[in-house]
C-alpha cells in the first residue's frame, strides 16, 4: 500500500536530511486533511495527500515510520495577496499548481517562471521488519 506524503520546502530547509527516489528514510507522519492542501495542489491531489512529515514541535510525541520513497514532486505554485487583505500575508493561488517530478529532493528548487516552489509530494511505502541495526 502507497502513501502520499506532503514534505514543506521550509521544514527540508531548515532541518530536513536531502532524500532520493528508492531510500528508505525514517520520518515522523502526521495525518493531515485535505482542505490544507487544495489551495497549493489542487483538490483532486490534495485528496490523495494523507499524511504530512513533520520535524518540530511533536519530538518524543510520536514515534517515526521507516518509508521508502517511490516517487517524488516538486511542487510550485503561484502566491499572492488577496484583493482587500489587510496584511501582507500571501497565500496560494488555486489552479496555478505545477508539479516537476525529481529523483532528488534537498529543499531546494530551481526557479520555475511565474511561480514559487512550495514543497514535495512524496509517494512511498510504509517497510517494516527492517535487519537489526539497520538505520532509515
Amino acid at each position: 500500500m502507497t502513501l502520499t506524503v506532503w514534505v514543506d520546502d521550509w521544514q527540508m530547509q531548515c532541518c530536513g536530511e536531502d532524500f532520493a527516489v528508492g531510500d528508505v528514510v525514517s520520518w515522523t507522519l502526521l495525518e493531515a486533511g485535505p482542505e490544507d492542501y487544495a489551495d497549493v495542489v489542487g483538490g483532486k491531489r490534495a485528496a490523495g495527500i494523507g499524511f504530512r512529515e513533520e520535524h518540530h514541535g511533536r519530538e518524543g510525541e510520536r514515534a517515526a515510520t521507516s518509508v521508502e520513497v517511490l516517487s517524488i514532486d516538486e511542487v510550485h505554485c503561484r502566491y499572492e495577496i488577496p484583493a482587500g487583505a489587510t496584511d501582507r500575508l500571501h497565500v496560494p493561488v488555486r489552479d496555478t499548481t505545477v508539479l516537476v517530478p525529481v529523483g532528488r529532493a534537498d529543499g531546494w528548487a530551481r526557479p520555475r517562471p511565474d511561480v514559487s516552489f512550495a514543497g514535495y509530494l512524496v509517494t512511498v511505502r510504509r517497510v517494516t521488519g527492517l535487519p537489526e541495526g539497520a538505520v532509515a
